[in-house]
């Protein structure tokens, strides 16, 4: 029987909020720089919010924290409205509520599935809802067996039934998809967001997969070397992103550096006219550096003996080439359709023509839309 679960209606606070929070770890080998620096978020009842970034941004830093594995070295960790870390509090994590699924599973191996899920009960709490999870997760029947007896994705679920048993409120995922096979990836994080609103839980994922953390997330945050660029909704990321950062590494978009010259924008690839839209926004006094981004499908090539630029390889994607160019200092990635096979060759020359709206960061932070002139150099 299917356990009550808790109301669906959103408390008044969040439910969780880290503010102003920095870390580091000491010692000579770690050498003392923050690999977190005055962080703040917020988590609502229910929601998923993915923790995105590259290798060694801090992303499982911040997971550990929130977790009680590690002590902020300033701020504080609020979890249901409760300060579980900061100035004056310290709870460890057996008294935080919070479920949590490692990347490597931490399934015991002389536990069968059953004993595996039950673990974090308290003696004498009802069983019925972890009996619910494996078979919400689509592990009944398989109670009696041990964790190498199951398959990747079998362990994966177990390990989230494991941490959902208890009750918990809040669960912690640090990248629980990326020792998978890709269709059972696809097929299990589909599923988490379903898993996790029927438990009545929010939950964090850390992953530094754009396309995941844009595909199940109701909110994305995108940490660069301790700092957090910016966090917002999938589609507001993708429409206005907050910095050159997020739009190269969560959009895959070309970063190009560019200046005012007069009324127009000089770039590596042409002149960039600003839209008659954004006579608003802000920009900067001519000379000012600035970065511009443009899409991967923005860019189009055309093969000429004489051109600036020239391809260094080129992937089948199925539907469409990803093409790699180098042009001066910069290497540059295209998207184009199966028809334009250009440039099979390696270091075949090619001319590099805009064929889509840019974005411009000003500052790095305000966004303006652009268009790019024919005029190349």
């Amino acid at each position: 029987m299917r356990p009550e679960l808790p109301s669906p209606e959103l408390p008044s606070r969040p439910q969780l909020e880290l503010c102003g929070l920095w870390h580091r770890y000491r010692g000579p080998a770690a050498g003392g720089d923050w690999t977190l620096r005055a962080i703040d978020l917020q988590l609502q009842q229910g929601e998923l919010l993915g923790l995105l970034g590259p290798s060694g941004c801090g992303k499982t830093t911040l997971l550990r924290l929130i977790a009680g594995f590690e002590r902020p070295e300033r701020g504080s960790v609020r979890i249901g409205g409760q300060e579980v870390a900061g100035p004056h509090r310290w709870l460890p994590p057996e008294r935080r509520g919070v479920g949590m699924v490692f990347q490597d599973y931490a399934l015991f191996p002389h536990l069968d599935a059953w004993r595996n899920a039950c673990f974090g009960l308290k003696r004498g709490q009802d069983s019925s809802r972890a009996a619910w999870l494996l078979e919400l997760l689509g592990l009944k029947g398989l109670e009696g067996r041990y964790p190498h007896e199951l398959s990747g994705g079998q362990r994966q679920r177990l390990a989230l039934a494991r941490a959902l048993a208890p009750g918990c409120s809040l669960v912690l995922l640090d990248e629980p998809f990326s020792n998978l096979d890709v269709e059972v990836r696809l097929r299990l994080r589909s599923e988490l967001p379903g898993v996790l609103a029927r438990c009545g839980a929010s939950g964090v994922i850390v992953t530094h997969d754009p396309e995941e953390a844009l595909a199940i997330c109701d909110r994305v945050a995108v940490l660069e070397s301790g700092h957090l660029h910016q966090c917002a909704s999938p589609r507001e990321m993708v429409e206005r992103p907050a910095t050159g950062f997020v739009g190269r590494f969560v959009l895959q978009g070309n970063l190009l550096p560019a200046h005012w010259q007069g009324p127009h924008l000089h770039t590596p690839l042409g002149w960039l006219e600003p839209a008659a839209n954004t006579s608003s926004v802000p920009l900067p006094p001519p000379g000012e550096p600035l970065e511009v981004l443009v899409s991967q499908q923005g860019l189009a090539l055309q093969p000429d003996p004489e051109g600036s630029a020239w391809v260094l390889g080129r992937e089948f994607l199925g539907r469409e080439w990803l093409y790699q160019v180098q042009c001066g200092e910069l290497k540059l990635r295209l998207r184009l359709p199966l028809q334009a096979d250009h440039g099979r060759g390696l270091r075949c020359r090619v001319v590099l023509r805009p064929g889509e709206p840019a974005r411009l960061f000003p500052g790095g932070q305000a966004l303006v839309a652009a268009s790019v002139s024919p005029q190349l150099l």
